[in-house]
C-alpha cells in the first residue's frame, strides 16, 4: 500500500517554510473535520452526501502524494453516487493512514 508522504507540499512551497507549515496546519485542521463528516453520513446511509465528502477528501488524498488511492477514491465517489458501497473498506483504509500520517507531521 502506497504511503502518505509530504512530497507534493515540499514541491509546492520550495523554500518557503511558512507556507509550508501552513499548509500542514490546514491538513491537521481540515482532513479530522472531512473524515467525521463522511463517516458520519455513510453511517446514515447518504450516499449522495458521502460521496460528495469524498469528493473533497480526493483533493486530499493528492496533496499526501497517494496517486493510486486517488483513483480508489474518484472509482469509490462514482459508487456512492450509485448508492454502492463498494470499496468503502479500501477507502477507509487510506483514510486511517492519512489520519495517522498527517497527526504525526
Amino acid at each position: 500500500m502506497e504511503q502518505p508522504n509530504t512530497t507534493y507540499i515540499n514541491q509546492l512551497s520550495g523554500d518557503n517554510v511558512a507556507f509550508r507549515e501552513k499548509m500542514i496546519a490546514i491538513l491537521k485542521r481540515e482532513l479530522p473535520e472531512e473524515i467525521q463528516i463522511y463517516r458520519e453520513q455513510i453511517q446514515k446511509n447518504n450516499f449522495l452526501a458521502a460521496a460528495q465528502s469524498v469528493h473533497k477528501l480526493k483533493h486530499k488524498v493528492s496533496i499526501l502524494g497517494l496517486e493510486k488511492s486517488y483513483y480508489l477514491a474518484e472509482t469509490f465517489e462514482e459508487n456512492l453516487k450509485e448508492n454502492s458501497i463498494q470499496l468503502q473498506k479500501e477507502f477507509e483504509t487510506i483514510l486511517n493512514a492519512m489520519d495517522t500520517f498527517v497527526k504525526s507531521l
